[in-house]
């Protein structure tokens, strides 16, 4: 439910954001009208007494050249000269195909009020330039690109989403039928030995009931696991060194001989880290069996961390094939993977684990072609 809120939350956020930039040059764009549209008047007016001024003094050489020079300044605006009976006495700055009467009508029907005179003219009519007329159109022009670039945005978007979506549920069924694979093989193997063993020892008897136990309990640790996405995990304050042990002696006991586990070789780190156990072993067994898969079943595993003060640096590194570097950042993609099978959302899980419920880091810290990877897992320092 929350988050169905928060998705619609931010369509809200996103829509009233819309009409902001909506409403920003809108306004502008209704102030430089305004503004440009007082100019315009002011000049009118300056006509107009210019004109009255003409008119009285005809043979004022001076006047006539200031008559010409306001003229020039208006050339971008129409003007039409009209006497108090009506009759227009003179037009400047438009095209006139000699009917007066269609020609007032237009005038008029800008709704702009006439400027009034006692020249030789009673009423001075004029319109709005050509760009003023641009500007106003400005504003509606610009909606429909919005219009346009939100519409294309969101079919993008969608699109985009439900691929992702799709990735997801792919990913996600392949992670859980990944996980499931380990501890079921573990327990179909056992079951198998029990069938084919005759006269089977108490002790081995005991022995296989341990294991298959163990496989049981990981078996409910996947389900525990992913009924935790999502939610709200409960960290509690544990022993870093004691977690990646466990995590090895889970791997090591179903990784082929071949395979050499190295942890705490380098130093004897063990901080107390805040982490929601089950959680985190998943995925450092994520990257172990990562690490595993690279190496074609033989190299070197190796663990080790390193206390950086305000963090803590947990190292995994293999020999394996190697990333690309251009493949470090999308390696944690949901449905990201390079295998028929399987892998497509464990690291991306990881991902979200340890940067979302842990506020650490997880990264490739190095990678090489054919020498090997290093993950590295960054926690917080605890603080009791």
């Amino acid at each position: 439910m929350d988050l169905y809120q928060k998705t619609s939350r931010w369509k809200i956020y996103l829509f009233l954001v819309g009409i902001i930039i909506l409403l920003i040059p809108w306004l502008f764009a209704n102030y430089l009208a305004k503004k440009l549209q007082e100019g315009e008047q002011k000049k009118m007016q300056i006509y107009a007494r210019t004109m009255e001024e003409l008119t009285r003094n005809t043979d004022n050489q001076a006047d006539f050249t200031f008559h010409q020079q306001i003229l020039a300044s208006l050339k971008d605006i129409p003007i039409l000269a009209v006497s108090e009976t009506g009759r227009v006495v003179d037009v400047i700055n438009c095209n006139f195909s000699g009917d007066t009467v269609s020609l007032l009508k237009e005038f008029k029907s800008t709704g702009i009020p006439p400027i009034e005179s006692f020249g030789y003219a009673r009423y001075i009519y004029y319109k709005h330039p050509q760009t003023m007329q641009l500007l106003n159109y400005f504003p509606w022009f610009q909606l429909i690109l919005l219009v346009a670039y939100a519409l294309i945005g969101y079919a993008v978007f969608n699109t985009s989403r439900r691929e992702e979506q799709n990735r997801v549920w792919v990913g996600m069924a392949k992670e859980t039928a990944h996980q499931l694979g380990t501890p079921i093989s573990g327990i179909m193997g056992w079951i198998e030995n029990l069938r084919m063993s005759d006269d089977i020892t108490p002790e081995e008897r005991e022995e296989i009931l341990k294991e298959l136990q163990k496989d049981s309990f990981k078996l409910q640790q996947v389900a525990d696991r992913f009924s935790k996405i999502g939610s709200k995990p409960e960290l509690t304050a544990s022993s870093l060194r004691e977690q990646l042990l466990m995590c090895k002696e889970y791997m090591q006991a179903r990784s082929p001989k071949t395979i050499e586990y190295e942890f705490f070789a380098h130093s004897d780190c063990d901080p107390q880290v805040m982490i929601n156990s089950n959680l985190f072993q998943w995925v450092v067994e994520n990257i172990l069996r990562n690490s595993l898969d690279a190496m074609d079943g033989k190299g070197k595993i190796s663990v080790d961390c390193i206390d950086e003060k305000t963090h803590i640096d947990i190292l995994i590194k293999d020999t394996g094939h190697g990333i690309p570097s251009s493949k470090h950042n999308a390696i944690f993609r949901p449905g990201f993977t390079t295998k028929q099978r399987g892998w497509g959302l464990g690291l991306s899980l990881a991902k979200r684990i340890i940067e979302n419920y842990h506020k650490g880091k997880i990264f490739v810290k190095e990678s090489k072609i054919g020498e090997g990877t290093t993950f590295c897992i960054q926690l917080p320092v605890y603080q009791a």
